[in-house]
């Protein structure tokens, strides 16, 4: 392996999963401004919209968010295509 080739600042940072609350803890070099205390150690936090605890694909669970109405917006407007007259 080369030496010298990578970042100095590899660090714990703790990782979460905002829709579900579940942490998990690895390595990283990425930036945090926020911090959480685990079991008595104070760690970087960065806080992610989604991960493979909370994604459809790895969950097998579909989950429909409707934002402001966009799924009974795109229904209206092409929803009943397949519906004969």
């Amino acid at each position: 392996m080369k030496k010298e080739i990578h970042p100095k600042n590899y660090r714990p940072v703790v990782f979460k999963d905002i829709s579900n609350d579940e942490i998990f803890i690895s390595r990283s070099t990425i930036n945090a401004k926020e911090t959480i205390e685990i079991d008595g150690v104070t760690y970087p936090l960065v806080k992610l919209e989604i991960t493979s605890s909370s994604h459809p694909f790895y969950t097998g669970k579909q989950k429909l968010v409707d934002t402001a109405g966009r799924v009974d917006k795109f229904m209206s407007r092409y929803g009943n295509r397949n519906k004969k007259k």
